[in-house]
C-alpha cells in the first residue's frame, strides 16, 4: 500500500470555500488502475487556519506515479486554479508513504 497526501493550510473562515471546491470537483482517480480510496480530512485549527489534507491510498507507488503522469491527473487538476488563491496560506505540501506493517 502506498499513500499520497497534501496538506493546505486554508484561512480561517474559508473551510466552506475549500470543502465545497472539492466536493465539485472530478477527480478521475476511479479512472486509474491501482487506485484504491480517497479522504478529503479536516486537521487541527490554529488563529490563523484550518488543515486539511487530501488522502488518497493506492495499491504500490508505482500506481500513484502512473496517476500523475495520465490524462486522468491532467483532467483532474485541470480547474485547481480556479479555487480562490487568498484562501491558502501557502501551496499544498505533499507527502508521501509506503506502508511497511
Amino acid at each position: 500500500m502506498f499513500l499520497a497526501m497534501n496538506r493546505f493550510k486554508i484561512a480561517r473562515g474559508h473551510e466552506d470555500t475549500f470543502v465545497a471546491h472539492w466536493r465539485a470537483r472530478e477527480s478521475y482517480l476511479n479512472e486509474v488502475p491501482g487506485f484504491v480510496r480517497f479522504h478529503l480530512l479536516k486537521g487541527p485549527q490554529t488563529e490563523e487556519y484550518t488543515l486539511f489534507a487530501s488522502h488518497t491510498e493506492w495499491e504500490s507507488e508505482a500506481a500513484f506515479a502512473a496517476w500523475t503522469e495520465s490524462e486522468a491527473f491532467r483532467k483532474a487538476h485541470a480547474n485547481a486554479g480556479k479555487t480562490p488563491r487568498h484562501i491558502y496560506l501557502g501551496p499544498p505540501q505533499l507527502e508521501l508513504f509506503e506502508s511497511v506493517l
